[in-house]
């Protein structure tokens, strides 16, 4: 074992190091016991340390002739490329006979740029080569094998397809042999189109396509079956696919190749007859031409179903998924190779109507017509994986076409114009007592045709698929409609207003009522119907449609319309983007609303004035104090005050008129408001400013009886529970007080055969004046529940007996 080092060889610092492990080990004389084994232990970490050491020392002599190993080949190798660097440049100056070698370099590149473009031109001739020979062989097949033409056809195409679409990687070079595989796979399709077709002709011919008897067999069947997919399978690589998981957006599928052939016959038919001077082109009957189409697909569909879906099922399981939604419904296919004929004489049709309002009216509306019954009867869908509808012919010409502001600006003038003579007529201005319910308020006739003439708009503009045309119709002629047809209602009631202002009795009566009611039924009945019109199931779609446009941030709503001026024309939810609930004619609903209101509060404070009025000469009859009769008298034996006979006779003309006027529940709240005015002014101007005898207290409650009585009869059905005097329940209390017999009373009740006690007037009087309870205790013994005791206590003073 190797000594330990001294002390004295050792640094300062390993020196303290040492001093401090010996302390830490060594602190009372107990720990010199354990001497021995800490030599021990301190020889073998010395131990272990020295073998490391030893092994780092390896290591590091091995690293250290490793790098020089690596630093000596490497800079053999660069001496060696050197020497094959001055090599290569030697020999291309040799080579290239040039004194330098960036001079041999540069030479040497052009030359192999010249070998690169002849091994491309010796590949564009074979490519050229290739493309003639398959040409060549698919023209070669056809009569042979008709099916085994289609390969090289297919090989044809590919190539073209791939130079084409290898141009931008290449920088768009050869771009005449681009063009040249295309024309030539485009002649070569075509050729095999047309021999393909030939032969369908053929076999159509002996099918007798298209008439009515069909000479259908399965010699024929078989081959026109063949003839079919050959044309398909030709026109299957051009198809558009579909990914009905992404839902990508793709253009409408292709008339087949096939259905072209079959329909060109049928496309010379409708030519013949629709067309030039023929009896069955004329520009007031679209319809004509429409319901050919129609009958067209009605005949021929029974054999598009039979014999071609069987054709289009077998080519949609071998095209894939992506191609098989232009074989889905062969009576769609067929519907959409009649479209092309039917575009083509719309284009030609339009022109010639464009500048004549009325065909050009009838012609959208019996597109839309077609349209819809297309969707209902055959359930036509070019794109099966789309949720939504086919579009429409009538779409394609008002939104693809751009004809759609010139049909709205004709729609809206003949709108307009139908308003007008609804205005003009004599007779608009008057009540319609049989238009409506007989619960109902009565409208006028106009407002009546109005709402009709709206109805008939709502059914033109309704088949639209746009969202944004079905709006702008109807903000631009329904909602402008019920403005203008409000401004002029409005205008009736300030022209009223402003009449009774200047000339007061000039417009009083049933006249005044009646103009009146006028305003009031046809807002009323409008205002309803824009209710109904927000429940029907086409205005909840297209709010709803607004709302989920609004939520997703959509612009262009309706036109150019801001969505401030939309909110102002439809509704204030349109301005929190969906955010609360609405409908589309709230804000014209809400201004028919208003013009209700006030004209119902105009009518209520004209009764209600006139028959105050006529209350006038009543409220200055001073007899009351002195009429006399026997005091067992009822009110019923007594005949009805003189004054009051005119305005009964004012409240049964105004009331019996307005009881036809007005609905049951405008007029309950009208003739409550009556009854409470003629019960304030009679308490005011009559029970409380006169004293009464007990004859005048009976005359009275006579008087208000029969009051009572003629507005019930008049009110009929629209009656008050309990009668018209329940409404005038504190009058008629405050009556009951002032008839109190003098003396208190004891009799037998008839009904129950109760004993019963009447209080008189002197006992009420003595508990009525004592003090509050009293008073609280005795009214409530009399049944009297709406007068104070201080209104008991005036009333009971206007009795003569109490007063003196």
């Amino acid at each position: 074992m190797a000594p330990f080092t001294s002390l004295s060889s050792l640094s300062s610092h390993e020196r303290t190091r040492v001093e401090d492990y010996l302390n830490d080990k060594i602190q009372v004389c107990a720990d010199l016991e354990s001497l021995d084994s800490l030599l021990s232990s301190v020889r073998s970490q010395q131990d272990l340390q020295r073998k490391q050491l030893a092994e780092a020392q390896d290591a590091l002599s091995n690293a250290t002739k490793a790098s020089d190993d690596h630093a000596e080949a490497t800079r053999r190798r660069a001496e060696a490329f050197m020497m094959e660097q001055a090599d290569i440049d030697q020999r291309l100056k040799t080579i290239t006979q040039s004194e330098t070698s960036d001079e041999a370099v540069r030479r040497l590149e052009n030359s192999m740029e010249r070998l690169q473009r002849l091994e491309i031109s010796k590949g564009y001739v074979a490519l050229l080569k290739e493309a003639e020979e398959l040409s060549k062989e698919a023209i070669t097949k056809i009569q042979l094998s008709p099916r085994d033409a289609l390969v090289p056809y297919s090989r044809l195409r590919n190539i073209a397809l791939l130079l084409k679409e290898a141009q931008p990687a290449a920088e768009g070079a050869a771009p005449h042999l681009v063009d040249y595989t295309e024309k030539l796979a485009f002649a070569l399709r075509e050729e095999l189109r047309k021999i393909f077709g030939g032969n369908l002709e053929q076999t159509l011919e002996s099918l007798k396509w298209p008439t009515r008897q069909l000479n259908i067999t399965d010699s024929l069947l078989a081959q026109w079956k063949q003839d079919v997919e050959l044309l398909i399978e030709l026109q299957i690589p051009e198809l558009p696919i579909h990914d009905a998981l992404t839902g990508s957006q793709v253009p409408e599928p292709p008339v087949l190749f096939p259905l072209e052939v079959m329909v060109h016959p049928l496309d010379l038919r409708f030519k013949y007859h629709f067309s030039g001077d023929k009896p069955t082109n004329k520009l007031d009957k679209p319809e004509y031409f429409l319901s050919h189409i129609m009958d067209l697909i009605n005949q021929f569909g029974g054999f598009f179903t039979s014999y071609l879906q069987p054709i289009l099922d077998e080519k949609a399981q071998s095209a894939g998924p992506s191609l098989e939604w232009n074989f889905c419904n062969s009576l769609h296919a067929f519907i959409n190779a009649l479209l092309p004929m039917l575009r083509q004489k719309i284009d030609s049709f339009l022109p010639q109507i464009s500048n004549h309002p009325q065909l050009l009216s009838h012609f959208i509306h019996e597109l839309m017509k077609f349209d819809n019954e297309i969707r209902e009867t055959w359930n036509y869908l070019p794109d099966p994986f789309s949720a939504e509808n086919w579009k429409g012919m009538a779409w394609e010409v008002l939104t693809k076409q751009g004809w759609y502001n010139r049909w709205l600006q004709v729609e809206k003038d003949f709108a307009l114009a139908r308003y007008k003579d609804i205005i003009d007529t004599a007779d608009s201005g008057h009540i319609d007592y049989d238009g409506v319910e007989l619960t109902a308020s009565k409208p006028t006739k106009a407002a009546i045709r109005v709402n009709d003439l709206l109805e008939t708009i709502t059914e033109r503009y309704q088949p639209l698929s746009s969202f944004s045309q079905r709006l702008r119709f109807l903000i631009d002629i329904q909602i402008t409609i019920f403005d203008q047809f409000h401004e002029r209602l409005q205008s009736a009631l300030e022209a009223y207003l402003a009449m009774t202002s200047t000339w007061g009795a000039s417009v009083e009566g049933v006249a005044g009522l009646e103009r009146l009611c006028r305003v009031f039924g046809s807002a009323e009945y409008l205002e309803k119907k824009m209710e109904d019109w927000s429940n029907d199931i086409f205005f909840v779609e297209l709010w709803a449609e607004l709302q989920d446009r609004l939520k997703r941030g959509s612009q262009n709503l309706a036109g150019n319309m801001s969505i401030a001026e939309l909110a102002s024309r439809t509704s204030p939810a349109v301005n929190n983007h969906g955010g609360i609930d609405g409908a589309l004619f709230d804000e014209t609903a809400s201004a028919y609303r208003r013009l209700r209101l006030r004209s119902e509060s105009i009518v209520t404070s004209t009764l209600t004035s006139n028959i105050t009025s006529a209350l006038k000469p009543y409220s200055r009859l001073s007899t009351w104090a002195t009429l006399s009769n026997p005091s067992n008298s009822s009110s019923s034996s007594h005949s009805l005050s003189s004054e009051l006979a005119h305005p009964l006779r004012l409240i049964s003309s105004q009331l019996g008129f307005l009881s036809k006027a007005l609905g049951i529940a405008p007029l309950r709240r009208v003739s409550r408001q009556l009854l409470v005015s003629v019960q304030n002014y009679i308490w005011d101007n009559v029970l409380t400013r006169h004293t009464f005898s007990a004859a005048g207290a009976a005359q009275l409650l006579g008087d208000i009886e029969q009051l009572c009585t003629v507005v019930d009869t008049n009110l009929g059905v629209a009656g008050h529970a309990g009668g018209s005097i329940h409404i005038v329940k504190k009058l008629n209390e405050g009556l009951c007080l002032l008839n109190l017999g003098l003396t208190t009373t004891e009799h037998t009740d008839e009904v129950t055969n109760e004993s019963r006690v009447s209080l008189g007037l002197w006992d009420v009087e003595k508990r009525l004046f004592k003090d509050n309870d009293s008073a609280r205790a005795v009214l409530a013994e009399l049944g009297i529940e709406t007068l104070s005791g201080a209104e008991a206590r005036s009333v009971l003073e206007r009795r003569v007996e109490i007063g003196s």
